[in-house]
Order: structure tokens, then sequence, then C-alpha cells
């Protein structure tokens, strides 16, 4: 049971109102969005260096590829406005000027949940630069509230460190997410896990939290400590797509084997989980002295669409074609993003979705 007013757990003295006590809950990136909101790149030098001109090319051709299916928001830093409407195109998408000091808004942004009646919030977990790799991050850690006046959407503040890329729903009372990085000591020290799971009910309406082992190994996936959202979504009521490999000798075919595993289970409503597995993934490509891999399954969930990260080898064609079966009521693209991959992230690391519903004046509590 969640109380209305609950102890936060980094203050217990204070009680905090939970969006899950309001009604609110956090619906699937399958459902209907309003928009998709997209950061322009950031940190030139410590994520893109002389890549810096190809990941503006890359993120715009994501938003261009978004907008057919959806209205797309670009947020660029005060006096770069001008730049990522020029690269994206004035028609294509429309761009707010605000701080910013990274490039990935799935992990600094805020989750928006929404209540039955359509009403919608903002629940505003914590960010900490993925356990304060990079620094400065303070205009990150306040990109909720801004983004909570923009939206004029009332916000829920969580004292938890989450950040949206660890973290897939399927809209209906069930979350899964990875313990290489919710339990990693860089995140939430001072939490159990059973308060962890807690917070994630009380802030996004689930009722079932599903743990798989671990994201990627640490040679593609460094920064983020395993998000989920390297190997796993949800992509229907009580059906996931998962990524595998079936080579016994790859680093993470035990990890990946364990993943499937802990996914032979019901969803929070009891039904079995259907799992869709995709054991494709790209051939190297070398891009500023880093050799990439494409796993296409950090791909975006969009209105009639999924836009695919690809690597532009000729490995790219079957995975679009198996999607392509998996996702038949919605067009497949793909888009080379190997820029991305060099900055640390994929298509999903770039977007957040804001999902359709009735838009609420009134002011959040948190």
């Amino acid at each position: 049971m969640t109380d209305a007013a609950y102890d936060s757990p980094r203050d217990p003295g204070r009680a905090r109102r939970s969006p899950r006590a309001d009604g609110y809950r956090m619906p699937a990136e399958f459902e209907p969005h309003e928009r998709c909101l997209i950061a322009w790149p950031t940190r030139t030098r410590a994520y893109w260096a002389e890549s810096y001109m190809l990941a503006q090319h890359t993120y715009a051709a994501v938003a261009r590829a978004i907008a057919r299916f959806e209205p797309v928001t670009v947020l660029a830093r005060p006096g770069e406005g001008l730049e990522a409407r020029s690269y994206c195109g004035f028609d294509a998408v429309d761009v707010v000027e605000m701080p910013l000091d990274d490039s990935w808004i799935r992990d600094s942004g805020p989750n928006v949940v929404r209540r039955p009646d359509g009403a919608r919030a903002l629940a505003d977990f914590a960010f900490n630069s993925w356990g304060e790799r990079y620094v400065p991050y303070d205009d990150d850690a306040r990109i909720g509230e801004m983004l909570a006046g923009h939206l004029r959407l009332p916000r829920y503040a969580s004292p938890m460190v989450l950040e949206g890329g660890s973290i897939t729903v399927d809209g209906e009372g069930t979350l899964i997410t990875t313990e290489s990085c919710l339990l990693h000591p860089s995140r939430n020290p001072d939490m159990t896990r059973d308060e962890i799971e807690r917070e994630l009910r009380n802030f996004l309406g689930v009722d079932k939290v599903i743990w798989l082992k671990s994201g990627l190994g640490l040679d593609e996936d460094p920064d983020t400590d395993g998000h989920v959202d390297g190997v796993a979504a949800f992509i229907g009521p009580a059906r996931v797509l998962l990524h595998m490999v079936r080579d016994p000798r790859h680093p993470d075919f035990e990890n990946l084997s364990e993943n499937r595993r802990r996914l032979e289970t019901t969803d929070a409503l009891g039904r079995p989980l259907e799992i869709v597995e995709l054991d494709l993934r790209s051939r190297p490509v070398r891009l500023g002295g880093k050799d990439l891999v494409e796993t296409y399954v950090n791909f975006y969930q969009a209105n009639g669409g999924v836009v695919v990260p690809t690597a532009g080898t000729a490995d790219d064609l079957p995975a679009l074609e198996r999607l392509g079966k998996i996702f038949p009521d919605r067009a497949v693209v793909g888009v080379p993003t190997a820029a991305v991959g060099y900055g640390g992230g994929g298509i999903h690391c770039i977007t957040q979705q804001v999902p359709a519903g009735a838009a609420t004046p009134a002011r959040g509590e948190g």
C-alpha cells in the first residue's frame, strides 16, 4: 500500500505528497505522445571533440525523423537556438532556449506521469550526472523545474537519483530496471533496494518492479553502469523486446542470458511476459579513435513510428527488417547515429516523450 503522504527516503522527518497518491502513473512509451523533447549537443570538448559538428548533424537528423510522426521540441542553451533551428530546419521543430549542461534529456529530464482523466504532471527525480562523472551539472539538476514552467505542468520532486534511461514501464503498473545501475553506489548509496522500489512505486505509479541483472558491459556502456534502455524495452502490453547475443564467448552473453531468465515472469496484472528477442548488432564502426557498435534496441517509439539507431553498415538492413516485423503497425526508420554513440548513447538516450493528455494548470506539490 502507498500512503497519500509518506516519508522522504532522504528526509524521514518530512512528509511528501506522491504522484501516485494523486492518481498519476507513468504511461508507456508506446502510448500516444503530445511531443518529443531533444536536448541539443553540449560539452563540445568532453563528449564530441572533433566530432561535434557531426553530432549536431546527427541530432538534427534524429529530430527530423521523429518530426515525421509527432511534434519535436529541441532544447538549446541560451544563444544556440538559431544554430539548432538551422540544423534541424526552421519548419521541422520548435526550439526553446534553456540552460543545459548535457545532451541526454532522457536521463537529466523528468518523466511525465498522467491521471486517468488526462491530467499530467512531472515526476522529477534528482540527477547527479551518472555518479558525478561530468561536472558541472547544476543546470541539468534544475531542468525539471524549468520544464515544469515551460510545459505548464505541476512538478513532484524526489530526492532519489534516477536517470530515465534506467527504466522502462508498461503503463499498467510494471517497471523493468537493472541492478547494475539502480543499485550502483554512485546513485543512492544510503537507500536499500526496498526503499528504491518504494520511491519508484510512489513517483511512477508502478506495482511491480522487475530487476534485470545488468545492461551492456562497461566496454559498450561505460558511463551509465548498464541502463536498461540498452537491452530491453516494453513494446506493448505484457510484451518486452530484449537484446540478446548467441555467442557464449561474447562478454555480455552470461548477463543477457540471466536477464532473459528474470523476464520469464508475469507483469503487474498477472499476465506472462512475451519476450521478443533481437539478437542483431552491427559490426564495429570506427569514429574518433573508438570502435562503436549499434545494438538497435536503443530506439524511440514515436506516434506511428520507430526511429532506430543504425551504423551505416550492411548489418542495418536485417535489423530494420526484423524490427519491421516486430512493429507491423509502425513505420521503422533508421538514422545513422555513430556520432551519438561516440558521445556515449543512442537515440533513446537523447529523446524523452511527453505523453498525450489534458494540460494541468495547477501547481504541484513536492
